[in-house]
Parts: C-alpha cells; structure tokens; sequence
C-alpha cells in the first residue's frame, strides 16, 4: 500500500509540475484546449446553426453568450490523476497502456458532454451553469476517472487469474 501511494503522489506532483510548464501549456495545453472546441462545435452544429466557434472560445451570435475552454477545463488534469493511479498500480506496462489509452478517451467523451451540456446551460441560465460548472462537472469528472480506473483494475486482476489458471494448468 506504502509503494502505490508513494508512485501515486510523485507521479502526482511530476506530471502537475510538467502540466505547468509554460512550453507545455504553449505547445499541448492549448492546443488540446482548441481541438476540444472545433470536436464540440462539430458535434453541436448538426442540431444547433446558433454555435460558432474561434480558437478555444464556442459561442452564440445570436445571444452573446460565449464559453473559452481553458487550461483546467479540458480534461487533462483528471487524465493526470487517472495516469498517475494507473502508473502506481502493480500492471504490465501493455496493461497499463491500454489502461491510460481507453482511459483517456473516457475522460475527453465525458468532458465533451462536460463542455456541450455547460454552453447551453449558460445560454438558458447563468446560476444553473456556475454551478454545473463549478460543482457537478468536477465530481462527475473525477468520478470518471474513478470508475476508469476500478474498471482497469478489474481488468488487470482477471488478466491476472486467467493467467494463473492457465500456469497452474499446464503445470499439472
């Protein structure tokens, strides 16, 4: 238990400090953060002629209303966490690929609802959207994450028996 909090809290503290670097916030941060606005304004603009978008920023012409996914909001900070439960949990590093790969991807699905359902949320009603924004999503994110990561787990233990099994059998 000592040896998974310990790889948990040092992969913690390192990747937040890469996550900070200005180079990094420049050069993947930002990026990511613009690329998560043209996938939400693509899945938005089938159903919604109202939603434009520019560099980070999705907005409404007819309403004004407008949200900017910032450093934060992108769902990178939650990967971290999720990576960083993944790195310190006892797992083959295929196991833990597959487990930051699908995880990854949960996490981006889950903060595209984030995003979507908060830019109409914010056009309909602003106290609704400070909260969902503020208090809801966080949670829901990194419940996410949480449920992720016991799923991989799950994974990784029955991998594991499977293993096993098949050992014990053609030992006998």
């Amino acid at each position: 238990m000592l040896r998974f909090f310990s790889i948990f809290g040092v992969s913690l503290l390192v990747l937040f400090r890469i996550d900070m670097l200005e180079s990094v916030q420049r050069t993947v941060i930002a990026p990511w953060s613009d690329w998560l606005a043209v996938l939400s304004f693509l899945c938005m603009t089938p159903f919604d002629p109202d939603v434009m978008h520019s560099g980070r920023l999705l907005y409404s012409p007819s309403t004004g209303f407008a949200v900017s996914i910032e450093a934060g909001c992108n769902g990178i900070e939650a990967a971290i966490v999720l990576i960083a439960g993944v790195l310190a949990f006892p797992a083959t590093w295929t196991q833990k690929a597959w487990g930051f790969a699908i995880g990854f991807g949960a996490i981006q699905v889950a903060n595209l609802l984030r995003i979507i359902s908060l830019y109409y949320l914010g056009r309909w009603n602003m106290q609704w959207f400070e909260f969902a924004h503020l208090y809801l999503w966080q949670a829901l994110i990194m419940l996410d994450v949480l449920v992720v990561w016991l799923l991989w787990m799950r994974w990784v233990g029955r991998q594991a028996a499977r293993a096993e099994i098949s050992r014990t059998a053609h030992a006998i």
